[in-house]
């Protein structure tokens, strides 16, 4: 009888030291993390963007009601805001840090143009790829063959169901093109951690990044990449803004 209440008793000790710890341990969650915001810009006159000739397949120029469709190599709003730029830390990270974010990652082929233009996610992380028109399309995501990511090539008829797949491995980026409508151009950059995508104002932000030191990238896939220092500190936004220089 008094082993049994002695364990009993101990039992109970392990409980309130469990029930202490609990309460004092730090939680992880969105205020144990920081921001980043910022935005990126074009210094310079944008290039002209050429007009997408899509005469070759009436189902793709009568999706636009003769309206032109523009290329998307360089989408620059009104306030000097480069759209399209894959923000990613590309140092500082660790492995738990780099976790597979929740966003939803999709690529619709729409009026014979890869919408959006640019996709963003991480390893592992899947991608849903639609078709919208009324015309067959075949995406060929072409990685490098160094990268360690697959490269498929899928063919998608006129209500096909949606096509599901990642990538292994980080890689900035990987070109999509359809092999039916050659002026069909993507890219998809698979990147570790969180990452922000720039809108038409240049507006991007990188939500639950942990506190720390790192460095950042911005990759536009006709000026290449830039890079900045920023310190993340928990329930705090910090600003990194990028510049690119017109060609």
């Amino acid at each position: 009888m008094r082993t049994q209440l002695r364990i009993a008793a101990c039992i109970g000790l392990l409980l309130v030291f469990a029930a202490v710890f609990m309460r004092s341990a730090p939680s992880v969650g969105a205020s144990a993390t920081g921001q980043v915001v910022g935005t990126v810009k074009l210094d310079g006159t944008a290039p002209h963007q050429k007009p997408i000739d899509m005469s070759k397949d009436p189902a793709c120029a009568q999706a636009h009601g003769g309206s032109p469709v523009m290329a998307e190599n360089v989408v620059v709003g009104a306030n000097g805001g480069l759209a399209n730029v894959v923000v990613y830390i590309s140092q500082g990270l660790t492995g738990n840090e780099a976790a597979i974010s929740s966003q939803l990652a999709t690529i619709d082929q729409k009026g014979c143009v890869y919408v959006p233009h640019v996709v963003a996610l991480n390893p592992g992380q899947k991608i849903t790829v639609l078709n919208s028109d009324k015309t067959a399309h075949n995406i060929h995501p072409q990685p490098s063959p160094t990268s360690g990511n697959a490269q498929w090539n899928k063919s998608q008829t006129v209500g096909a169901g949606p096509i599901e797949v990642a990538w292994t491995n980080q890689e900035v980026a990987i070109p999509v093109k359809c092999n039916i409508h050659p002026w069909m151009r993507g890219y998809i950059a698979v990147v570790n951690g969180p990452f922000g995508l720039s809108n038409d104002t240049g507006a991007f932000k990188l939500d639950n990044v942990p506190p720390g030191s790192y460095t950042l990238t911005a990759w536009q896939e006709t000026y290449g990449t830039q890079t900045a220092k920023v310190t993340v500190a928990a329930g705090k936004p910090v600003t990194a803004d990028f510049t690119f220089k017109a060609k």
